[in-house]
């Protein structure tokens, strides 16, 4: 017998995943890296007890966006250098272990920003990202490839190790940082290896002028017109998650200098939201308040407008154009030893056998 076809054609397919996602558009506790890990952890449980399966948060959310690089020169800025880097984190840290743990336990899957510490230099840092699964898992440690302006007197470039897609049971997920969503080659990058959520974070605000005369730069403008041509170029969805500038944190900054109050008040804050994949913005939006944007994912719809438009199908000519990624992590050296694995503790051996009855080691 010749089976019956399903009167409804979709469930002769592979459904994608359907999921509810967070973009996370909060303050840190300024420049307090245990204090905003556990703020993390409380957002972390408002989402998953509001049904969030993917939360994100700003661009180096812990322990905080360094602002103040716009608002002086170098010279009068070392004490606030020293503080971002003692409350920068390592990977294998305290804070980041805290946040894994925490995922593991709502069964989430998180990215958030950091500034990284490097393990051998105490004044090496990166802005970097992380996306945790849902089994505390990190599956993707990214490093900002370069900082972005003024960002360069605080950060170190990263380099291609971090542009990665992870599987995850919300689809294939990808993220680049700020100014990185302006790369079309780093965007390419994730697009090749069939992103279908892209994650982009971003800090509160973004200072390039003195309002006398205008002209400062429209991040918010920026950031839609950025998420947009991405989504719309790979077809995918995009959460836009920004950082939130905070009474505390502005406060913080106008006492240090009350003469950069108008640069700090006047600048346009940073917004989150969420773009589908023709581009089109939807779901919450969040700017001038702190909280938590949502909107509801179907990556079913991610296929249809491939039909018009598949950069990394059948709408390209691989013969014509070439792109290499080198993903390797970057060190500062790499050591060779010249002993083969086991012979130092031969050597041991043989040392004490020669030291004499009294067990004495030579050398």
């Amino acid at each position: 017998m010749i089976p019956l076809r399903s009167p409804n054609p979709s469930r002769d397919f592979h459904m994608l995943p359907r999921f509810k996602a967070a973009a996370v558009h909060a303050a840190p506790v300024f420049l307090d890296s245990q204090a905003t890990t556990e703020k993390a952890i409380s957002i972390m449980r408002e989402a998953a007890r509001a049904g969030a399966e993917l939360i994100a948060f700003p661009e180096t959310y812990i322990p905080a966006f360094p602002v103040w690089a716009a608002l002086w020169p170098p010279i009068d800025n070392h004490d606030l250098f020293v503080r971002m880097a003692e409350q920068s984190v390592l990977v294998d840290g305290p804070e980041v272990a805290r946040v894994c743990a925490e995922a593991r336990a709502l069964g989430v899957t998180v990215s958030i920003g950091i500034s990284e510490r490097s393990a051998v230099s105490v004044g090496g840092l990166w802005n970097a990202n992380l996306l945790i699964g849902e089994t505390g898992e990190i599956l993707v440690h990214h490093r900002k490839l370069v900082p972005t302006f003024y960002e360069k007197l605080v950060w170190s470039s990263g380099d291609g190790a971090g542009l990665v897609v992870a599987q995850t049971r919300q689809g294939r997920i990808g993220g680049l940082i700020c100014g990185e969503n302006t790369n079309p080659l780093a965007r390419f990058a994730l697009m090749a290896q069939g992103e279908q959520v892209h994650i982009s974070s971003w800090p509160p605000m973004w200072p390039t002028r003195r309002p006398v005369g205008g002209g400062n730069f429209d991040n918010v403008a920026a950031n839609r017109i950025r998420a947009s041509a991405h989504c719309f170029e790979a077809k995918v969805f995009g959460i836009v998650t920004a950082g939130y500038m905070d009474e505390p944190m502005r406060a913080f900054l106008i006492e240090r200098d009350r003469a950069i109050a108008d640069v700090i008040d006047r600048t346009p804050r940073a917004a989150s939201f969420f773009v589908d994949p023709t581009g089109v913005v939807f779901g919450d939006e969040l700017q001038d308040q702190e909280g938590i944007a949502y909107a509801e994912i179907d990556l079913n719809r991610c296929v249809e407008p491939k039909q018009f438009h598949d950069v990394v199908g059948y709408y390209n000519r691989f013969d014509i154009f070439g792109v290499t990624v080198d993903r390797s992590r970057l060190t500062p050296a790499r050591f060779r030893d010249e002993q083969q694995p086991g012979a130092e503790a031969q050597a041991i051996l043989s040392v004490d056998a020669d030291a004499g009855s009294n067990g004495q080691r030579i050398g």
